[in-house]
């Protein structure tokens, strides 16, 4: 058997080269082409950092949130310093020492040069009618600084214009003083600074206050002490009076051992000029009290408002109601004023000794009418001390003149008493007289006819 015939080299179709492989020799229909290799190895994150316009963006937001932080980081930075070096006084518009507070930057803001000023404008009449105007700069609303007492003070006044005081009807306004902690102390100094300069300007003065709402409100500036002296009353009607309310005065523990009610009511009644509203001030002058006026006729006054007014009567000051025959005449309300008040007789019988009345309250009443006050007005309880105040005696005549003349006119005086005898003259109208006459005692008896020609 011949032998098999040796294998001989071949060679590759593809690559040329010599191979004993046998499986080179198998057909080339099957063989797969090789992958194509991928020169972008980063894929898509690399196309999208790549795109300088993304890089843009992305530092943007990046230095942006940056500063964010970085602001917040000095707010709570700013606000823990504050917390710990500075320290504020709130003083709101409803606090007694924010008019005190106003009053004392109006004598600092000439010196401290402030740039934003407001102006309160207060008046006064005089006795012969002139009124003398003044005018008080004081810090507008928005921020002022100044020194005082070797510390850095920052007044801020804000005034908020969606709350209002509904007694008042004025806008909220606070007023806010920061300073360092350390000087602290300085606060309490200003604001008793502040009040011993506003009470200052009352020493020696009455004030009259008038009802504002639902509070009462010091009217127009603080009167000149009246001098008891300078009202001539009838003989015995002055020192009864005020023997009586001295005795009251002070004598709280008396009236609750035996269970009566601490407040005494007093009833001045006569012909106008007479002297009472005159006397009830001299009254207050020498006991050193403020008055409180309300006008029972005033509109929109209720019974709600007139309790609370009389139950919050301020500190030492004698309540006063004027001509109160104009708003009732026998339990019924009078139209003199044109209009009819919206209180009720008896509304007005409670806030005077009801339940709810308040205590250690000295009340005036004073009428020209008395006969048409309801007996129920002016029983005991609600009236303690009723005193007729008529028109001048011989006795205020002769009393008046010296006061105006001196002793040393007994002739001229004699005279005046005799020209006017049997004349009803008020003494309003002898003051009047005199006034007009002060220098000319002679003239003065030669007209007194005109006390009661002049107004015909």
């Amino acid at each position: 058997m011949p032998p098999f015939p040796a294998l001989q080299p071949t060679s590759s179709p593809t690559t040329g080269t010599m191979t004993d492989d046998p499986s080179a020799l198998a057909p080339m229909t099957d063989q797969q082409p090789p992958a194509p290799v991928n020169d972008n190895k980063g894929g898509f994150f690399s196309n999208i950092t790549s795109n300088p316009y993304f890089s843009a963006g992305f530092g943007l937001i990046g230095v942006g949130a940056g500063l964010t932080i970085l602001r917040q980081g000095l707010n709570l930075g700013a606000a823990y310093v504050q917390r710990r070096l500075l320290v504020t006084l709130e003083i709101p518009s409803k606090d007694k020492s924010y008019l005190w507070f106003l009053q004392w930057m109006a004598q600092q803001s000439p010196k401290r040069r402030m740039q934003h000023l407001a102006v309160e404008t207060s008046y006064k009449q005089h006795d012969n009618g002139s009124i003398t105007t003044t005018f008080g700069l004081v810090p507008g609303p928005g921020i002022h600084y100044f020194r005082w007492h070797g510390a850095w003070m920052k007044v801020q006044r804000q005034r908020d214009g969606k709350m209002m005081d509904l007694t008042t009807g004025s806008p909220w306004e606070t007023i806010t003083i920061t300073t360092l902690s350390r000087d602290r102390h300085v606060f309490t100094e200003l604001l008793h600074e502040a009040q011993a300069m506003a009470l200052k300007k009352q020493e020696g003065k009455t004030v009259i206050y008038t009802s504002y709402g639902h509070e009462w409100r010091p009217f127009g500036m603080p009167r000149r002490r009246r001098m008891l002296e300078s009202v001539i009353l009838d003989a015995g009607i002055k020192e009864r009076i005020v023997d009586d309310v001295k005795a009251f005065i002070g004598n709280g523990k008396w009236y609750n051992e035996r269970g009566i009610p601490y407040r005494r009511g007093y009833l001045l009644y006569g012909p106008p000029g007479s002297g009472k509203s005159s006397f009830i001030q001299a009254l207050a002058g020498e006991l050193e009290y403020n008055i409180c006026i309300l006008n029972l006729s005033e509109r929109g006054l209720t019974d709600d408002r007139l309790n609370h007014l009389l139950s919050n009567v301020p500190e030492r000051s004698i309540m006063l109601l004027e001509d109160i025959d104009a708003a009732f005449t026998k339990r019924k309300q009078s139209d003199n004023q044109g209009y009819q008040s919206m209180i009720t007789f008896s509304g007005l019988l409670n806030a005077l000794d009801g339940v709810a009345s308040a205590e250690e309250r000295i009340i005036f009443l004073t009428t020209n009418h008395v006969e048409n006050l309801d007996p129920a007005l002016i029983r005991p309880g609600r009236v303690d001390l009723k005193e007729f105040l008529g028109n001048a005696t011989e006795l205020q005549i002769r009393n008046m003149f010296r006061r105006f003349y001196g002793d040393d006119e007994k002739a001229l005086e004699d005279a005046f008493v005799q020209r006017i005898a049997g004349k009803d003259v008020s003494t309003a109208g002898l003051q009047g007289h005199f006034v007009y006459f002060k220098d000319r005692p002679k003239e003065a008896v030669e007209q007194a006819e005109l006390l009661w020609t002049q107004l015909q």
